[in-house]
């Protein structure tokens, strides 16, 4: 390939940069930390639902929950979520509660990639065991806390446009997973089935 040829092609990735991503899952499966890395990969600005959340609020997330209940999010996080969503393009973590509000679910599938992050409920309890900070986890046993949300949040989460399984491995095999996701999902005539699992 020579140089004018490299020039000129196009590049691979740049139909994922179209559209804003949006990560959704339960806490502790890493839609933060593996949102940095895809934004980075990608090279789309990355933002972080809650961080924004609490700017917006001039308070922590806890703060948020035990001075005004968590209504009061939800309601803060889905006008947040939609602000954001008028932004142009980037990779977006939402807390685990998000895409569980009807509205902002529908928002996110009109307007973004919305890919569910999916992982064992018990790699998760370690995860966020070892965390402070979790307002609804204060007191409560995490498993116990993730089966009840898994219960509640799946049926909302299937709704999402890609699913991607990650197990305890590097945040950048899920980032690959992630992107391999996405390009199935934009392009499944070419690609395998959405769906992307690895252990």
């Amino acid at each position: 390939m020579n140089d004018d040829t490299a020039l000129s092609s196009p590049d691979p990735r740049a139909a994922l940069r179209r559209k804003t991503i949006v990560l959704v899952g339960l806490m502790g499966v890493g839609k933060s930390s593996v949102g940095r890395r895809l934004a980075t990969a990608l090279d789309l600005p990355f933002r972080d639902a809650d961080n924004e959340v609490e700017a917006a609020a001039g308070r922590s997330i806890p703060e948020i929950f035990a001075e005004m209940g968590e209504p009061a999010f939800r309601d803060g996080e889905r006008r947040v979520i939609a602000r954001l969503l008028d932004e142009p393009a980037h990779v977006l973590a939402t807390g685990g509660g998000a895409f569980v509000n009807p509205e902002t679910r529908a928002l996110i599938k009109s307007k973004a990639v919305a890919v569910w992050l999916k992982a064992d409920l018990e790699l998760l309890a370690r995860r966020v065991g070892r965390k402070d900070g979790r307002p609804l986890l204060k007191g409560r046993d995490p498993m116990d806390v993730l089966r009840e949300h898994a219960t509640l949040r799946y049926p909302a989460y299937r709704e999402a446009h890609v699913t991607v399984e990650t197990g305890d491995t590097a945040h950048g095999v899920a980032v690959d997973a992630v992107i391999q996701a996405l390009k199935s999902h934009l392009s499944p005539s070419e690609s395998e089935p959405q769906e992307s699992e690895f252990e």
